[in-house]
């Protein structure tokens, strides 16, 4: 079985950002009020479309499979624990358990 390439600090950086982008973008998607507000309405235009720029940049350093995995694995459970604490969104074990399903498979995904 081949091993995965070491990624660099670079890589690192770019996925991160990316992932913070995205959960940004979530975040003014929910406080837009169906595109009623007109600042979270732009913003999350602006978040989504510098979060899939810097996802193509990152591509550089990560195999496509590893990179998405992680940033959506990572993002999903970022927006939750927002959802959570800011929203004031309820999350029920069902949903709890889903979670740390996404979390163990994205550790799984870069052992």
């Amino acid at each position: 079985m081949e091993s995965l390439p070491s990624v660099s600090w670079k890589g690192v950086v770019l996925l991160s950002a990316t992932i913070i982008l995205e959960v940004l973008g979530a975040m003014c998607m929910k406080m837009s009020n169906n595109f009623a507000n007109i600042i979270p309405s732009v913003l999350l235009f602006v978040f989504y479309g510098s979060s899939f720029y810097l996802f193509t940049h990152a591509l550089k350093y990560w195999p496509l499979s590893i990179a998405y995995a992680i940033w959506s694995g990572v993002g999903t459970t970022a927006t939750a624990a927002i959802g959570i604490m800011i929203f004031g969104e309820a999350l029920r074990a069902k949903h709890f358990f889903g979670l740390i399903l996404i979390i163990l498979g994205v550790v799984s995904m870069n052992l």
